[in-house]
């Protein structure tokens, strides 16, 4: 089952149109969507704009992989629960966000080799078609709680304030 989650605050019917697109060729897979919509309407699948917190969760782990935007929540839910994760930014010159901190995270996690990252609608047609959607990578594996090296730095930098 492939899970398709955008956050709830604001439409990316960028991706939402991608994956509509693509759809068809993905061989017969169940889809779940939490996406608020502002102009295109899928033809392939039905969109929710919220879905609770305790469903949302039994489909997050229910899911064969997850495709989402570049949002954080949604990479460390992948990295903790070692979810294979496809995202792609969303963009200031479509209108779809105030800045580009989803690109540059995008851009991040990708040279770090940690999720699977499309920047467009193109990267996310041939990564989903070339990995037939099951062998995409797991997430990199992240636990629950900081690293004890995070902490002592941040404990450090606070002593010194």
């Amino acid at each position: 089952m492939i899970f398709v989650t955008i956050g709830t605050q604001e439409p990316f019917d960028r991706l939402i149109k991608a994956v509509d697109d693509i759809f068809p060729e993905l061989e017969d897979q169940e889809i779940i969507v939490q996406a608020p919509l502002k102009i295109y309407k899928p033809i392939h699948f039905e969109t929710f704009n919220f879905i609770n917190p305790l469903k949302y969760k039994e489909i997050f782990d229910r899911a064969d992989f997850i495709i989402s935007h570049a949002g954080m929540g949604t990479i460390l839910s992948a990295m903790t629960s070692e979810k294979a994760l496809l995202i792609m930014p969303r963009l200031v010159k479509y209108g779809e966000h105030r800045n580009e901190h989803q690109l540059h995270t995008a851009q991040k996690f990708k040279s770090l080799n940690y999720i699977n990252v499309a920047e467009n609608e193109t990267e996310l047609k041939t990564i989903l078609l070339s990995k037939k959607n099951k062998d995409l990578m797991v997430s990199k594996s992240m636990g629950d709680y900081a690293s004890d090296e995070l902490i002592n730095s941040l404990r450090k930098y606070i002593a010194i304030k």
